[in-house]
């Protein structure tokens, strides 16, 4: 592992960079990534099923396309984990479920096929929680992601694979998407960024509801500069997302420039309606001493949301009945308790409740814009609470109140949801368990760029902070989980047949 720790430890942008003088082969990069995929996923199963072969022979070509001075793509020669909500051309695709525990889609779903042809080179796939319900990356297809700073712990979700992948130098590049915050709250708790950007700005050519806003596709990265590259690689009109539009998605390559001393900053523990744990309350009112002196002014701001859960508990249900609807009258036992339950709560709703939540997501929207008024950016916890034990299936308590369901936890990124502002999730030192503690940068409508822009100035103010820097883990002190990560698995994925004949393997 040490060997390549100097490599891998270096950013996308870095090391498409030196790819691209040809001071770094592609194939020694993709060498690298296996080599740490094979030491450290054992330990926090992040990396689920893969196509090393298939990988190397793109790595080769990558490599002569570089010695023969040809156009290279933004991300020529980088390895990419494709979340496994999203369909990969010959590499199994299980969405975390049983139902398709053998299934190895034709053709690439817009996103990856974008990633692609910019030059990224598919490695693997990484973990989810069946259908992507729920913040915590387990299922009984391939088990759980353990968090890589504990792996006794949950690595959030439903991006927890791309996460753990990233925060342990596994890949370079990894996708993500967010409906209650499934790209924010695992960047939180593995000390990576997720950016959640504003609706149509990054297709996802998969989602059966087109029209909906609440979920979007959005990229990961060790820093926001690696979220940017890839931002910029995948953005843009597709007919697949009827909420995309035409845009330059150049435009999102470096972030852009904003100077921290004339921003209006706000702060919120909880939005007005959210349950936050007592001690990432006071963690996060340390953080905002420690940096309140960067910004033109920092206050705390008061919110009145309306009637957000139950807004959120509708337009959520309403995506799962769309998708399992299906599955569930074939056979309701054949889904998971997590996604059963919000096929059941939708199942219940009526017209009346969906118009309903659709004007009051329009109320919401419209209450929102008050605190903007005076503010630039808006701050908050990513995430209510600590990493918990990867065998809890969500936080069922916060501050010794019951939560109504398993989502409820994620509240914090959730109302952000529903007012399709863009937010990112920015690394910001540790809480008080000694765990990655994740900022919140919420910013105004549809107003991207300088969303990411703020972000990156806060990234690089921090890196001078011992309190608010980016944590890494330790990979030499990683132990295995007990219970094993792979305890569950009751439905393991069919690796023979059409997946084997398509060079597929599993770590």
């Amino acid at each position: 592992m040490n060997q390549h720790n100097a490599l891998l430890s270096q950013s996308a942008v870095a090391l498409r960079r030196l790819i691209g003088s040809k001071e770094l082969s592609p194939v020694e990069l993709l060498d690298a990534c296996i080599d740490r995929i094979e030491a450290v996923n054992p330990l926090i199963n992040a990396v689920t099923a893969t196509c090393y072969e298939r990988a190397r022979g793109e790595a080769r070509a990558a490599e002569q396309a570089v010695m023969r001075g040809d156009a290279l793509g933004l991300l020529h020669g980088l390895p990419l984990g494709v979340k496994d909500l999203e369909a990969t051309a010959g590499l199994l695709t299980t969405y975390g479920s049983p139902l398709y525990r053998g299934n190895v889609p034709a053709q690439d779903n817009v996103l990856v096929a974008r990633l692609r042809a910019a030059g990224a080179i598919v490695t693997g796939k990484t973990n989810v929680p069946e259908m992507g319900a729920g913040a915590n990356s387990r299922n009984v297809v391939w088990g759980a992601t353990g968090n890589p700073f504990n792996p006794n712990l949950n690595a959030g979700g439903s991006s927890g694979g791309s996460a753990a992948a990233l925060a342990t130098d596994m890949l370079p590049v990894c996708t993500g998407s967010d409906t209650g915050g499934s790209l924010r709250i695992p960047a939180a708790k593995c000390g990576v960024v997720g950016f959640r950007p504003s609706p149509g700005v990054v297709p996802s050519s998969r989602k059966l509801l087109g029209w909906t806003p609440i979920s979007v596709v959005g990229p990961m990265g060790r820093t926001v500069a690696d979220a940017c590259l890839q931002l910029a690689a995948s953005a843009g009109l597709s007919a697949g997302d009827p909420l995309t539009y035409a845009l330059d998605p150049l435009s999102f390559l470096l972030p852009r420039h904003v100077d921290l001393g004339s921003l209006r900053v706000g702060w919120t523990e909880d939005f007005g309606v959210c349950a936050v744990d007592d001690d990432i309350r006071k963690v996060f009112r340390a953080k905002i001493a420690a940096m309140r002196h960067l910004f033109r002014s920092c206050d705390e701001v008061k919110f009145e949301l309306g009637e957000a859960h139950r807004c959120f508990d509708v337009l959520r249900a309403e995506s799962f009945v769309a998708g399992m609807h299906e599955a569930y009258q074939r056979d309701p036992a054949s889904l998971g308790p997590n996604t059963r339950a919000n096929y059941e709560m939708g199942a219940k709703m009526s017209l009346v409740d969906s118009a309903w939540a659709q004007a009051e997501q329009t109320r919401i929207l419209g209450r929102f814009q008050a605190a903007f008024e005076d503010y630039d950016v808006i701050l908050s916890p990513t995430t209510p609470v600590s990493p918990f034990p990867w065998t809890e299936l969500y936080a069922e308590t916060i501050n010794g109140e019951k939560q109504e369901n398993y989502y409820r936890w994620l509240a914090p990124t959730y109302v952000v949801t529903l007012t399709t502002h863009p937010a990112i999730s920015l690394p910001c030192g540790l809480d008080h368990a000694g765990l990655p503690f994740g900022l919140q940068v919420v910013g105004r409508f549809r107003a991207d760029h300088q969303t990411l822009g703020a972000a990156h100035a806060m990234e690089q103010a921090f890196a001078a902070s011992d309190a608010l820097r980016r944590p890494l883990p330790d990979l030499s002190r990683l132990r295995p989980a007990d219970p094993p990560l792979r305890s569950i698995v009751t439905a393991p994925p069919v690796l023979d047949g059409a997946g084997a004949a398509s060079g597929v393997s599993a770590v």
